[in-house]
């Protein structure tokens, strides 16, 4: 901005000086020269009244500049937006502002101005893009929970570069896996959800049961069950010297409910993890120890099955603990969630003939025959979905699968739902998706099959 005297003409004579500051020009020039040139300009050159001492030994000159004066302290009307368009600004200001855009700071103008020009600028385009990234990995994520599969893949990718010095055994795999996934869940949840109420339900006299507890209480079930697998190994009993009325999974739970803190607080998950891990590592070192039987009171398992056993009821009762919590939980991988089907498939034989001892099923339609060794009739279970396959079971006598050769049935579910019908959870009469043949072989075969489970 050019001044008021600037087109005036060189004056010859010596201005006068202040006394008091040597600066040429009376006080009141100073003043007048203010008001032509405007405080900004005088911000800018620096020139304070009263200053002392200066650059290049000129007395008045200040020794720092005072700041700019910004345009909203003078009075003057801030410049109007560009009707229909972006502002007009410089590229240092609208790089200045690239921050501010990414955190959507900025008023609708400006931000109308920064995305016009990072359409035509490529380094501005980059860098909006990297602070958009950034801002982005500020932002808590909506969910917590582990993408199922990423164990798996991390420990596969592991292991094709260098395999375990001592592999996991096959068979232990989906007990390891389960037991995984749910401490990973147990680690997402606070410390008030550990009493949020689950109710433990299974099938029991052909009914419904259920027992209610909490998240807490769910892991001190699932300890001292997998306890039975830990004292068949020679491992620490979980219940210590609480003297238990059975050595059935629903007794020793009650009685290790009654002899602590009840309801169970969070620090349950520690011993619970811990077992889990030495049973995992003590099957690793024992080798080729499947065949050890596993008591479960009034019944028993071999080694490998009780595993795929603890591995399901893991899987059942995390499904539990998610709903409560509201947690996003997936069924097993499938080649896991196919074993645990074929477990339940092999106890449905000795499952059904316990029915009828008990009164609660059909007789076979053909001892006789059986007796004289000709094959009997059979079902058969068809799963669909993921770990799905055939299955045939004999009606007539506890024996082999596929041993019977006269089908008189035929029952198709989906995979997960003959898991939950197996758990307890789904009722039988509302299990089946596909069914033709005897109607009473079926439905002995469905209730079967929910008798299986238990707390």
């Amino acid at each position: 901005m050019r001044g008021a005297h600037e087109d005036e003409p060189e004056r010859n004579d010596e201005p006068d000086r202040d006394d008091r500051t040597g600066r040429p020009g009376a006080p009141g020039d100073a003043s007048d020269t203010d008001t032509a040139t405007g405080a900004g300009d005088a911000g800018a050159r620096g020139t304070v009244a009263g200053a002392g001492g200066g650059a290049g030994g000129e007395p008045g000159a200040p020794r720092i500049p005072l700041p700019r004066a910004s345009v909203e302290d003078t009075g003057r009307a801030l410049p109007d937006a560009v009707p229909g368009g972006p502002l007009t600004l410089e590229h240092h200001v609208l790089t200045s502002l690239l921050g501010a855009w990414a955190l959507a700071a900025c008023s609708a103008e400006e931000a109308a101005a920064v995305e016009a020009h990072i359409g035509e600028c490529e380094p501005c385009a980059d860098e909006a893009l990297r602070l958009r990234d950034a801002v982005a990995l500020l932002q808590r994520p909506e969910s917590l929970d582990l993408d199922p599969a990423l164990r798996t893949r991390v420990l596969e990718g592991c292991l094709e570069r260098r395999p375990p010095r001592i592999p996991v055994p096959e068979w232990a795999t989906p007990y390891d896996a389960e037991t995984s996934r749910l401490d990973a869940l147990l680690q997402d949840i606070g410390d008030a959800e550990w009493h949020a109420p689950v109710r433990l339900r299974w099938f029991e006299a052909d009914g419904a049961a259920s027992r209610r507890t909490t998240v807490a209480g769910v892991i001190a079930h699932l300890l001292t069950v997998d306890g039975l697998v830990a004292v068949a190994l020679g491992l620490a009993d979980p219940l210590g010297d609480i003297a238990a009325p059975t050595s059935a999974p629903a007794g020793r739970t009650e009685a290790y409910w009654r002899a602590s803190h009840f309801p169970p607080t969070r620090a349950v998950r520690a011993p619970w993890r811990e077992q889990s891990h030495s049973i995992v590592r003590t099957v690793s070192f024992t080798g080729d120890s499947g065949g050890m039987p596993v008591s479960y009171g009034d019944f028993e398992l071999p080694l490998h099955d009780a595993m795929l056993d603890r591995a399901f009821e893991c899987w059942v009762h995390a499904e539990d603990i998610a709903e409560a919590v509201d947690y996003p939980y997936e069924p097993p991988s499938a080649r896991h969630l196919n074993r645990m089907i074929d477990l339940a498939a092999r106890m449905l034989p000795g499952a059904l003939a316990e029915r009828r001892r008990a009164g609660l099923a059909a007789p076979g339609a053909r001892p006789h025959l059986v007796a004289a060794g000709e094959p009997g009739r059979s079902l058969r279970l068809e799963i669909e979905g993921s770990g799905g396959g055939e299955w045939l079971i004999p009606l007539d006598s506890p024996g082999a699968l596929g041993s019977a050769d006269h089908e008189v049935a035929h029952v198709a579910l989906d995979g997960v739902e003959f898991c939950r019908l197996a758990a307890g959870h789904v009722p039988p009469a509302e299990a089946a998706a596909g069914q033709v043949g005897d109607r009473e072989a079926i439905r002995d075969v469905l209730f079967a099959a929910a008798g299986l489970s238990r707390m």
